[in-house]
């Protein structure tokens, strides 16, 4: 599934933007769009947005609940788009490890707005979607602008609210180019024997690898397993992976399971043993 990360500051239309997104992918391309919105994330977790953004660990907490709920939902052709503040250039880097991990492309919308202009939007809504002047304007202080010189914001598609987005270009960057290659530390080594203690030893530290580079991208909560359709949830430590697969390998050897069935079931004992 391409994937459209929306940045800016608050108030600066970055909803507004995936809406327009979502309208033209749906109806102009004839692709099916899922977004996930940062604030509703918040919203679930409890949590207003001055109390959010003042407090690094709630933000922490939310940034790995959406790069979790992003790594569930990427495909080869839908379309994915990350809506919210984006603000920490290194957050943006992991999404983009990410992407090049399940070999999608990507892009980058900046809402580029004066300052005062976004504090006028932000007077403008309900009480309970305003900021507080002194997280405003911490939000601002932190922004970390996106540069298309850096290969995780290209291509960047920098717009200004009275601008029409460039439909077709972003189209182009996720649809008519090549898919990433990954970094060969997270690519997942294919099988090459039919011997079974080998297929058996190759496809579990295929699994563990894959939950290490997610646990790396700094997502700790359940994600899928490139190139299997399964799913772990809350994986533990690197020396508790260690262990259990000690303990599996150790087991499947006395019992020989089918090699297809070994990355399913291996996954299993895994969300069963945690």
């Amino acid at each position: 599934m391409p994937v459209i990360i929306i940045t800016g500051i608050p108030c600066s239309g970055k909803t507004t933007r995936a809406s327009e997104l979502k309208e033209y992918f749906v109806n102009k391309a004839g692709k099916h769009v899922e977004i996930i919105n940062e604030i509703n994330v918040v919203r679930r977790a409890g949590y207003d947005r001055d109390t959010f953004y003042s407090d690094s660990r709630k933000e922490k907490s939310v940034r790995s609940d959406v790069k979790s709920a992003a790594q569930r939902l990427l495909n080869a052709n839908d379309v994915l788009i990350i809506d919210g503040s984006n603000y920490i250039k290194g957050y943006r880097y992991e999404i983009y490890c990410m992407t090049k991990l399940y070999k999608t492309p990507q892009c980058t919308i900046f809402c580029d707005i004066p300052v005062e202009h976004a504090w006028l939007w932000n007077e403008k809504r309900p009480d309970d979607e305003r900021y507080g002047r002194d997280i405003f304007d911490a939000l601002v202080t932190r922004y970390e602008a996106p540069d298309d010189r850096n290969r995780w914001d290209a291509p960047l598609f920098a717009t200004a609210p009275e601008d029409e987005l460039k439909f077709d270009e972003i189209y182009k960057s996720l649809y008519e180019v090549k898919a990433p290659r990954p970094n060969l530390s997270t690519q997942c080594p294919p099988l090459s024997s039919t011997n079974y203690l080998y297929e058996l030893d190759t496809v579990t530290q295929e699994v563990i690898n894959a939950i290490l580079a997610a646990k790396q991208l700094g997502i700790e909560s359940e994600f899928k397993i490139p190139g299997h359709n399964l799913t772990v949830r809350n994986p533990c430590t690197a020396a508790q992976l260690m262990r259990l697969r000690r303990q599996f390998l150790t087991y499947s050897k006395m019992q020989q399971i089918e090699i297809d069935q070994i990355a399913s079931l291996f996954v299993q004992y895994l969300n069963k043993s945690v």
